[in-house]
């Protein structure tokens, strides 16, 4: 579908371990997004640190990878139309004070520099991400039966 861009969607460690993986997956099919890249890894504290590179120079950035490097997480590309905006509403603001109900981190987090959840917040940056996290040939073509019950 030419409208479709996919989004890099990743379940950080105490997402993990909260117990979160399923319910978040869900939210997103249930949306009608298609999943084309999901794994569950322990990224190096490189890899993380080249992923963060755009808040390299911010004072909560080494605890920012010490703690994604902490455990595992669920690294996922999703596609659908217009995902990175709709994934990112999904997922709520950064500060779950600020987020409102039913979004991913106001239902289930409580302090920022805990969140949950990282989302794509453009689709310049959701490219990047992509390519970072995942190879070409882990990505699948793959499209819902459902899309004709979502899409026009």
């Amino acid at each position: 579908m030419a409208t479709t861009k996919g989004t890099f969607i990743a379940i950080k460690p105490n997402g993990i371990q909260l117990g979160l993986v399923g319910e978040i997956i869900k939210r997103f099919e249930q949306k009608g997004f298609c999943p084309v890249g999901i794994k569950f890894l322990r990224a190096s504290e490189e890899h993380l640190k080249q992923h963060y590179v755009d808040l390299k120079d911010r004072p909560f950035f080494p605890g920012l990878v010490k703690y994604m490097n902490s455990g595992h997480v669920v690294a996922m590309v999703w596609e659908g139309f217009n995902v990175v905006k709709t994934g990112r509403v999904m997922l709520g603001e950064t500060n779950p004070a600020d987020s409102k109900p039913g979004t991913i981190r106001e239902d289930f987090y409580i302090q920022v520099g805990r969140n949950i959840i990282h989302g794509s917040d453009s689709v310049k940056s959701a490219e990047k991400e992509i390519s970072l996290w995942f190879k070409p040939e882990e990505l699948v073509d793959y499209m819902s039966c459902a899309h004709d019950w979502v899409y026009e």
